[in-house]
């Protein structure tokens, strides 16, 4: 009974992992524009925990999303592309925001809240949370040495794509690739 209980959960993790690599096949093969610089992980990586802070020093966690395939920005602002990105996120935020998809930005470093907020109302910023790793800890734990750096994290919190640079996240092949990906969740 072990054995054909063994030999069960490898055939269904083998045809897992088929899978996987398929999604990950289309998903590259879907990328154009500022998307090409995604990076797809053959495998979830996971987070290390990390407490965030929200626009009024309340204590978060990007647990609080568990359930949802969530866009991280990591930004900050003194960082040029980070600002001239973030009106993407928004919009991507406002017109695919849903139970099943969200976007956090998160300013990593020194990141004064009156700065955020100012760049907020500047810019117009109505659909992203202000949260902030004022310590770095999160960022530096998942090996993000420079910015912008965005990442797509799974219903389950793991990390499976990266992109390091600026990106149009509002682009029709940026909603396409993450429309994927929440529709074959």
């Amino acid at each position: 009974m072990i054995l054909r209980s063994l030999v069960l959960y490898i055939a269904l993790g083998l045809c897992a992992n088929a899978a996987h690599a398929a999604d990950i096949a289309t998903l590259e093969a879907m990328r154009e524009g500022s998307m090409k610089k995604l990076v797809l992980h053959a495998e979830p990586r996971a987070l290390p925990d990390a407490v965030l802070l929200d626009e009024t020093d309340a204590e978060r966690s990007l647990d609080e999303y568990r359930g949802r395939w969530v866009v991280l920005n990591f930004w900050g602002t003194w960082c040029p592309p980070c600002l001239a990105e973030m009106p993407t996120l928004d919009s991507l935020a406002a017109t695919m925001g849903s139970d099943h998809f969200t976007v956090v930005t998160v300013a990593t470093g020194r990141n004064p809240p009156r700065a955020i907020d100012r760049f907020f109302d500047d810019k117009q910023i109505a659909h992203l949370p202000k949260w902030r790793d004022r310590s770095s800890g999160l960022a530096r734990g998942m090996g993000i040495m420079a910015l912008p750096v965005t990442v797509i994290l799974d219903p389950e919190g793991r990390e499976i794509g990266r992109l390091m640079g600026e990106a149009d996240w509002n682009s029709p092949g940026a909603k396409a690739l993450l429309g994927r990906l929440i529709e074959g969740s």
